[in-house]
């Protein structure tokens, strides 16, 4: 069994580290993979394959001709590190990364409710 490795210091609110540890490279909490740009909250959708998720993310848009606001919706796809534990219809918070693949430009950092 390969040694713990060491958790980095994320400073991101409401989302606790994880207590498994992992040997993913893109995985923020225990490889080198850096979380910059947007934070969103979204809802898993689907699970795709082990470690990419669908993500609906639900905004306010304001419409100017109308002057009045309405619910917009958009799907991202997100990488999945193995010790974060979602499954579909979690509200789990993503972090905008480097390109992963083509679609995947985000992480999921954790769940925030079940």
């Amino acid at each position: 069994m390969p040694a713990q490795k060491a958790l980095k210091a994320l400073s991101v609110p409401g989302v606790k580290p994880p207590s498994v540890s992992c040997t993913d490279p893109n995985c923020p909490w225990h490889g080198s993979l850096r979380v910059r740009g947007v934070l969103l909250e979204g809802t898993v959708e689907k699970l795709k394959t082990k470690t990419t998720a669908v993500i609906r993310h639900d905004y306010l848009y304001y419409d100017n001709k109308f002057k009045r606001y309405e619910w917009r919706r958009t799907k991202k796809h997100a990488h999945v590190p193995p010790c974060v534990d979602v499954k579909p219809g979690d509200k789990v918070l993503i972090g905008e990364t480097r390109p992963l693949s083509k679609t995947v430009k985000f992480v999921v950092l954790g769940r925030l409710e079940r």
